[in-house]
């Protein structure tokens, strides 16, 4: 597809702009202090990440809700770490993730550059699958919020990606249409085939070397969104 005719760029905002694992790490390293686990955060993290995506996949699917979701990855990430937490403290633990999460906000690299570069160019918006209150937090203390015309929440309209109705919602909002639209993301999944589903462009941001079809514009940093836009 020819990029000619974008006027509207749609960015996911976790592992996409915010750098969500440098942040998550940081935020568990404050609270397992808080609350004295005695487990190292790097331990920890080896099996969180994958744990965390499976949970997202069942919640993005609607098969387990927000509560199963914050609970349950702390809890089989304790277990396959071989540590016995108690459930008052998964529930805590649960908690102070969510608020203190945005104390930290790293974003990926260039990734003010390409907004920069983007912004007088394009209408940019945001959709993603995140927990509305914490992403708009995150927008904000990460001093991004002012780039985006629209930002579109899965949990708003409670269907998330790679739903068609999360994308043509996004398009209502933006008042703009799919053939004139792009959509940047790490999921491969929720981002990209979910666009490509309902006739938008795509570019793939791939951070975990994924091998993809060959028809896909794919990059590996996000300054070389340049090379297409």
């Amino acid at each position: 597809m020819n990029t000619s005719g974008v006027t509207d760029v749609f960015f996911d905002l976790d592992h996409t702009l915010w750098d969500f694992d440098k942040n998550s790490a940081l935020t568990f390293n404050k609270i397992f202090k808080l609350h004295n686990i005695q487990l190292s955060v790097e331990e920890f993290m080896s099996h969180y990440h994958e744990i965390n995506h499976q949970y997202w996949k069942l919640y993005r699917d609607a098969k387990i809700d927000k509560e199963v979701l914050r609970m349950g990855r702390l809890r089989d990430s304790f277990l396959a770490s071989n540590i016995r937490v108690e459930e008052s403290v998964i529930s805590k633990l649960s908690t102070d993730y969510i608020a203190y999460l945005t104390d930290n906000n790293y974003l990926f690299n260039n990734a003010i550059e390409i907004l920069d570069y983007l912004s007088p160019r394009y209408r940019l918006h945001i959709i993603s699958n995140g927990f509305e209150e914490v992403q708009s937090r995150k927008l904000t203390k990460a001093n991004i919020l002012h780039y985006f015309k629209t930002i579109t929440n899965g949990e708003d309209i409670g269907v998330k990606k790679p739903h068609p109705e999360i994308f043509h919602y996004a398009f209502e909002k933006a008042n703009t249409h799919p053939s004139k639209s792009i959509m940047i993301g790490d999921g491969y999944e929720a981002d990209i085939l979910g666009a490509l589903n309902v006739g938008m462009d795509v570019i793939y941001f791939d951070t975990n070397n994924v091998t993809i079809e060959e028809n896909v514009k794919q990059i590996s940093d996000l300054i070389e969104i340049k090379k297409y836009l």
